[in-house]
């Protein structure tokens, strides 16, 4: 393994993880911090930026475009190492990382922790070896190398939870495949966080598409021909897809920084850890506390941590204290195939207002929520843009002020 650099004049911030998150975290913090002696490296695993938002399309045979790290920073002076974290040591403030070309140890000043969630697989026997996951492009594209197989021979795929990923998920295939059969196993009604009245236009759509919704549905175990559900009921499939829990991995909690009981990384109100304040936690990896509850991991709160994340950082390297972070939601986008959509508009704790929007509509404002990301990187890398117009602030009932540009 070789050794760290020795520390130079330069504050070296290290953010872990490329993904909407951590993208915005880097670009951000090397255009605030330029002046200040900052230098920035960001690590991942893959090369290519993954549309996370987008994965269901993916899966379904559809083709996306092809984004690479190294571009989207072009310009940004930022390192770029390919490469995958296992080991931090908080007190020597140091990340081990496993590359092509072996070990590096890189050191580092500030820690932006950002490597995102996997779908908890560990919850019922078999989920980790029988069923077909979102976590990365690699997952997606292997069930849809399955697909053309099991509609042609009208097979069965059952998707396992009804949050908003999974009705995507099996609307998504549905719509692509009409050949084959898709069960939404759900314990309660599918997108239960929405509106009664966006539920009720969301379910018509799934019974339009085929989808055939089982409520109450509590899967025990995962088999290579199906499901099992609590009370003896077996749900036969081809394949299944498991879309229920998520969990961060373990990396936080091994170096000894505070976490909770998913392992995301406590944070102050400035979005420090509490254990490490070097450490930086945004997005899925961060248990962010909010006046509503524990912010939950979704691109429309995640970016909004980055940004200000990297504000936090500029802002103490030029002698001044960030005000605390505050969020507050705006909606809730849920596509149904390409063809129709629904939004459940949402006060600032989340909590579904009156309004929602269906149809062509919603279909093009979900479009323009999945592809606001991109074009914020290529922002962030020419300019400053406030805060305050990148994502919704909580008030003091939390509730939001301005239109967001992410999901």
């Amino acid at each position: 393994m070789t050794t760290p650099s020795h520390p130079g004049p330069h504050h070296r911030v290290l953010v872990l993880g490329g993904g909407y998150t951590g993208l915005m975290a880097a670009i951000r913090t090397a255009r605030r911090t330029r002046r200040g002696g900052g230098r920035v490296t960001l690590v991942n695993p893959s090369d290519r930026f993954t549309e996370r938002l987008r994965l269901h399309q993916l899966a379904t045979g559809q083709q996306l475009a092809d984004h690479r790290i190294a571009d989207l920073l072009a310009g940004t002076g930022i390192e770029f190492v390919q490469g995958r974290a296992t080991g931090i040591r908080a007190d020597r403030r140091e990340v081990a990382v496993e590359t092509a070309d072996g070990s590096r140890v890189l050191a580092y000043d500030t820690l932006v922790h950002a490597t995102g969630s996997v779908c908890d697989t560990g919850v019922v026997p078999g989920a980790d070896t029988h069923a077909y996951t979102f976590d990365d492009a690699a997952a997606a594209l292997e069930l849809a190398g399955r697909l053309p197989a099991i509609a042609a021979a009208g097979g069965t795929v059952a998707v396992c939870g009804g949050g908003l990923t999974g009705v995507e998920t099996a609307a998504e295939i549905a719509e692509s495949w009409p050949g084959l059969r898709v069960e939404l196993l759900s314990r309660e009604a599918p997108a239960a966080v929405l509106g009664e009245r966006a539920r009720g236009y969301l379910g018509r759509v799934l019974e339009r598409l085929g989808v055939r919704v089982r409520t109450g549905a509590e899967v025990i175990e995962v088999l290579p021909d199906g499901v099992a559900l609590a009370g003896g009921a077996h749900v036969p499939a081809d394949a299944v897809v498991w879309t229920t829990g998520v969990r961060v991995p373990a990396l936080a909690a091994e170096a000894g920084l505070t976490t909770d009981g998913r392992g995301r990384i406590v944070t102050d109100p400035t979005l420090r850890s509490v254990s490490h304040p070097s450490v930086y936690a945004v997005g899925d990896a961060a248990a962010v506390r909010q006046a509503y509850g524990v912010v939950h991991g979704t691109c429309q709160s995640g970016i909004p941590t980055a940004v200000y994340a990297a504000d936090a950082i500029a802002l103490r390297l030029a002698g001044r204290e960030p005000r605390p972070f505050r969020f507050g939601y705006v909606h809730q986008p849920v596509s149904l195939g390409r063809r129709d959509a629904v939004i459940q508009f949402t006060r600032g704790d989340d909590t579904p207002r009156r309004w929602y929007l269906t149809g062509r509509a919603a279909v093009a404002y979900k479009e323009s929520v999945s592809s606001s990301p991109l074009p914020a990187f290529r922002m962030a890398r020419r300019y400053v843009i406030p805060a305050r117009a990148m994502w919704t602030r909580g008030g003091s009932r939390n509730r939001p002020a301005a239109s967001p540009t992410a999901p």
